[in-house]
């Protein structure tokens, strides 16, 4: 099948499908036309990179995930170390963004939002230093 039925039946973008490609995570077969000729086995491997993708894992994680997926003789301590080592890199995250939240939060209290043209959020993220007043 060409790569607009691969995208249909996979729910990927073809340019995804392409770009998983040109990293080696997918490698289908060229017609004698030199079109990519996807197989029912190129699709299931696209629907399993949709869902390892959608759970955040890099491209990288990825590329060992379908390494041991095709390795009948993987162990299933190699495939739950890369995925807790993404649940540390995910809490790691979290906890950035939550940083970010509490951070943002603050700098709306601390904005007027009228007319007045001076902003705290603006000014924080130009590394302007208000002078405290007592």
């Amino acid at each position: 099948m060409n790569v607009s039925a691969a995208a249909r039946r996979s729910g990927l973008p073809a340019k995804t499908i392409r770009y998983y490609e040109e990293v080696g995570l997918l490698k289908p077969l060229r017609a004698e036309n030199g079109y990519r000729d996807y197989s029912d086995d190129d699709v299931h491997m696209l629907a399993f990179l949709k869902r390892a993708r959608g759970l955040g894992f890099s491209i990288e994680d990825c590329r060992q995930l379908v390494s041991l997926y095709r390795d009948r003789s993987r162990t299933s301590h190699d495939v739950r170390e890369i995925a807790v080592a993404h649940v540390d890199i995910l809490g790691e995250k979290i906890r950035e963004m939550q940083a970010m939240q509490r951070t943002l939060k603050t700098l709306i209290s601390a904005c007027h939002g009228d007319h007045r043209p001076d902003c705290p959020i603006l000014e924080d993220m130009a590394g302007v230093l208000q002078p405290h007043t007592h």
